[in-house]
């Protein structure tokens, strides 16, 4: 009976694995992956008007002292902790919600200003904004009738 019993748990690792894999090809062995599974979950555009980055990252449950942000060298790594939950007692039925210490990093284009970011929370969203270098910024010449 462990035999058999043993068979299916490596069975359902192996399903496991697969669909990991499936739902992130990478296998999360870079920095900056997406996808699925993938924590915490990011998005990054430029704003309205096209000038500022913006990343936003979904951290429910977490506090901003939970949270550490670093910018340097053109990379913003988002890092923190989700704590453990002690919920109920016995064995689980179902456990989906991780928990551990992340870490994402990211690239930004050389013509932001790093110095000037700046980072809000709301209801579990941090959001970072930075705007872009002085030099960066499309000038507008007047042209004069001569």
């Amino acid at each position: 009976m462990d035999f058999v019993t043993d068979a299916l748990n490596g069975l359902v690792a192996l399903q496991t694995e697969l669909d990991r894999l499936l739902r992130n090809p990478s296998g999360g062995a870079f920095v900056g992956l997406s996808g699925a599974g993938v924590y915490p979950p990011i998005n990054i555009f430029r704003d309205q008007k096209g000038d500022s980055l913006v990343i936003r990252a979904e951290l429910p449950g977490l506090t901003p002292d939970d949270i550490a942000v670093s910018l340097e060298r053109r990379r913003v790594t988002i890092s923190g902790e989700r704590k453990r939950e002690h919920e109920g007692r016995g064995a689980y039925h179902r456990r989906e919600r991780a928990f551990g210490k992340f870490s994402r990093s990211f690239a930004v284009p050389d013509d932001l200003d790093l110095e000037k970011a700046t980072a809000q929370w709301r209801n579990g969203v941090l959001t970072l904004r930075v705007p872009p270098m002085a030099e960066a910024k499309p000038r507008h010449i007047t042209i004069q009738a001569a």
